[in-house]
């Protein structure tokens, strides 16, 4: 990979058929990371899991036993995987297009020219250009340095940004917080420096989910939970019905053991994050992290900048107020020659938009703005040195431009201070000499929407801070004009650094003015040790650290790429008026999921409850798997994915696993118990007791049908007290229930007594439902949904929602 060199002082760059050769050769810059799943591991996931093991070897022993009717959760499991594999493949293809479009690029210079390219099309011994805001995207040495100040944090830990001259080693994983340069790629993709020494750093992470891992220890009890059930569920059959054959014993297990397994729980959760970030899609918003979308409805306080977040981003020059004897042309030739930079940031580009550059300005030096020291300057042949930047930073104290320049701040004005000394200036270090020049204001446009939305996160208890490197005079003016009660503005200089300083001032302060990068890092940390969940936006370089450390980074689309790398959202128009979205579809998801999972946790403990009690009392388990498979589509798969991809408007609540447990559970022992009530009091009032059943009632198998229907009546029963429970439980979760919710529970219903009115079905399902039956299970039922009613009333358990 390292062969066939060029010279590194080549200003050319590589030529069309040194990249094609480089390309060839492999050494280009690609790690083989990927932000979503292969097609391959989405068939693995959503196929080769141990639920769907276990389910998998049930449906080849009854096949085995020739009851093919039982092995129907067979065509289910398959189904489920089919539409997981397919929603999944979908979202993938839709989420990668629109990550392609927003992929991170580079400037390389090739054939002569300066091009922009995709970072992962730089190749070997690119001549590459780097300008503030910029990521390195591979390993070399400078050729050039123009204040060149990188953020290597990702590689050192230390936040401080490092100067660069020429002839420095740089290395990937990098960001420019100032200046510029250009250097050879010496070590691209897996050769270079944070790809080799911290492969596990690069790699996608996600963020921290509440419902993921508690669905993760869900399911880990749930195994558990079987390994356990299995050998008694055999030993219990076998020793109720092992005389009628081996046939019996695998049925009824496998039965007990089918309503153990949470069949679709991971499925519909994977598919609620998947479909809410491909909608969001269509709202302009790129989800990073899928578990984002949960994250933001769980954030009780967001972190905003003002420039591009209450302000449209496009700030405009206004005019200048020469101080002292300056005229205004001299001002304008001055500024005109700062903004004449390649390198320009957005307050010097919106100078150079107005003022043009003048002739005779040679620039000889210069020392590129950071957000830390907040000046920038350049020296100029025969013209002396300039510099812009903060007014309470250049002015002396007790100038008197001072005062002008805190009464234009308070008007909601941009402030900055032109001066002008002799010496040249190479370093960032402030001369000890400087003398006024001008006053220089410029304006910003609020957001239309930015009132709206932030009246939002009022109504909904989300707590609002502002962090700006600008005056905090400017930045509480644009608040007041947006509708945020700021009270006094706080002046981030004035603050102390330890940790309960930073946590008394966000307590009681909205608006912090003149915040270094590395404030709102510490301003973030110190509001997650008083427990809050931190959402933190930003579009500039100086915003990545908060954002890396933020419980959510929301970008915005026309930042800087080391900011947007290090983002779960980004918002791709820039419009933070997004945010309520998102928010509305993290409470969907939320909502829904739990929904879901109560459904699924109450199913499984009804056949937990089942399997031991027909062990204590020495009976068949009460269901064949053909009636469980009945009672879990039409009360659980087709609600639950209905349900999971409805609209819920319910408020984030802390608690998820808490709140499942203390409802399904108890929800679930209820069902379980009317269910061996249902089928003790059939079959002893209809003939069929535990005495005679398995002398009456053998296997009932494709080659050995049971023809007296009165060994029907107990699964019957059964069954029917079942569905009638867990419609109770479908009711109670859909509240507050809407007309598609009622159409929904209705249409499941209507098939449920399809499955007992006609005969081909009443035949599959092996169900005979005499009057005094049905009357009878309807009753358990009803009492059990009564029992189930007042579990859902505790307040503890109770839920609400859309």
């Amino acid at each position: 990979m390292t062969t066939a060199r060029m010279p590194r002082t080549r200003d050319a760059g590589l030529t069309a058929g040194e990249v094609a050769d480089r390309v060839t050769r492999g050494a280009v810059n690609v790690v083989g990371e990927r932000t979503s799943r292969s097609l391959g591991e989405i068939f693995r996931a959503n196929v080769l899991t141990r639920f769907n093991a276990i389910l998998g070897a049930l449906f080849v022993l009854v096949m085995v036993t020739g009851s093919v009717a039982d092995g129907l959760f067979g065509i289910v499991l398959v189904v489920n995987s089919g539409i997981g594999i397919a929603q999944e493949y979908l979202a993938k293809r839709k989420l990668d297009r629109l990550a392609l479009l927003n992929a991170p690029t580079t400037r390389v210079v090739r054939d002569g020219a300066l091009v922009v390219v995709p970072t992962t099309e730089v190749v070997l011994d690119d001549l590459i250009e780097l300008r503030t805001g910029d990521q390195v995207p591979a390993d070399g040495t400078l050729l050039s340095s123009a204040g060149l100040e990188l953020n290597e944090a990702n590689l050192t830990g230390e936040s401080d940004p490092v100067a660069h001259p020429a002839g420095d080693e740089i290395r990937s994983g990098t960001s420019v917080v100032a200046g510029a340069g250009r250097f050879c790629a010496e070590a691209v993709g897996a050769d270079a420096y944070v790809n080799r020494i911290a492969a596990e750093a690069r790699k996608f992470t996600r963020t921290h989910s509440e419902i993921q891992s508690s669905v993760n220890t869900l399911l880990r009890y749930i195994t558990w939970i079987i390994a356990g059930a299995l050998p008694l569920q055999i030993w219990s059959q076998w020793q109720t019905a092992g005389y009628q054959g081996w046939q019996s014993v695998v049925i009824r297990s496998a039965a007990g053991v089918v309503g153990l397994v949470p069949e679709g729980l991971v499925l519909l959760t994977s598919l609620a994050f998947l479909l809410s970030a491909v909608q969001l899609t269509r709202r302009h918003v790129l989800v990073q992290q899928l578990p984002a979308v949960e994250g933001l409805a769980r954030v009780d306080v967001v972190c905003l900048d003002k420039t591009g977040t209450l302000t449209v981003g496009d700030i405009a020059f206004e005019r200048v107020e020469p101080l002292g004897r300056r005229q205004v042309a001299q001002v304008h030739e001055a500024l005109g020659a700062l903004a004449d930079d390649p390198n320009a940031n957005g307050t010097l580009t919106a100078v150079g938009t107005s003022l043009p550059a003048p002739t005779g300005w040679a620039r000889t030096a210069g020392v590129p703005f950071t957000s830390h020291r907040k000046w920038s300057s350049g020296t100029f042949a025969g013209r002396g040195t300039w510099l812009l930047g903060a007014p309470d930073v250049l002015l002396a104290d007790g100038d008197p431009a001072r005062a002008r320049a805190a009464e234009l701040a308070a008007s909601g004005r941009r402030v900055l201070l032109l001066a002008t000394c002799a010496e040249t200036l190479q370093s960032p270090t402030l001369p000890r000499s400087l003398e006024p020049a001008a006053l220089v204001t410029l304006v910003e446009q609020v957001r239309p929407d930015a009132r709206e939305t932030l009246r939002f996160f009022a109504e909904q208890d989300v707590a609002i801070k502002i962090f700006s490197g600008d005056n905090p005079r400017t930045v509480a003016a644009v608040a007041r004009e947006v509708g945020l009660d700021v009270g006094r503005p706080v002046d981030a200089r004035e603050l102390d650094g330890d940790l309960d300083s930073l946590r008394a001032a966000l307590s009681t302060g909205t608006v912090f003015g003149r915040v270094t990068p590395e404030q709102k890092r510490a301003f973030v940390r110190a509001l997650q040790a008083d427990g809050r969940v931190v959402a933190m936006t930003g579009d500039g370089v100086n915003d990545a650290l908060a954002l890396k450390d933020a419980d959510i980074g929301v970008a915005m689309g026309n930042g800087a790429q080391a900011t947007k790398a290090v983002a779960e959202l980004v918002l791709l128009d820039g419009r933070f008026s997004h945010l309520p979205d998102v928010l509305a579809e993290g409470r969907r998801v939320i909502g829904n999921v739990e929904r879901v999972a109560n459904l699924f946790l109450a199913k499984n403990a009804m056949s937990l409850v089942a399997i031991v009690t027909a062990a204590l009392v020495a009976l068949p388990f009460p269901f064949l798997p053909r009636h469980l498979t009945l009672v879990s589509t039409l009360t659980i798969g087709i609600p639950a994915f209905i349900l999971a991809l409805g609209p819920n408007t319910r408020r984030y609540q802390p608690g998820f696993l808490r709140r499942i447990l203390r409802f399904a559970v108890p929800s679930g022992v209820v069902a379980g118990l009317a269910v061996i009530a249902s089928y003790v009091l059939t079959g002893s009032r209809h003939g069929v007791g535990r005495a005679d059943f398995a002398t009456r009632c053998g296997v009932v198998t494709g080659t050995n049908p049971v023809t007296d229907t009165a060994c029907w009546q107990p699964g019957t029963g059964a069954t029917i007290t079942l569905l009638v429970v867990f419609f109770w439980i479908l009711s109670v979760l859909s509240r507050p229930l809407r007309l598609w919710k009622a159409a929904l529970i209705a249409a499941m219903m209507a098939l449920a007594t399809l499955a007992f009115v006609l005969p081909v079905a009443r035949r599959f399902f092996t169900f005979d439902a005499p009057a005094d039956l049905v009357w009878q299970s309807l009753g358990l039922g009803l009492l059990g949904g009564v029992v189930v009613e007042l579990i859902h009333r505790l307040p503890a358990s109770r839920l609400s929602g859309g």
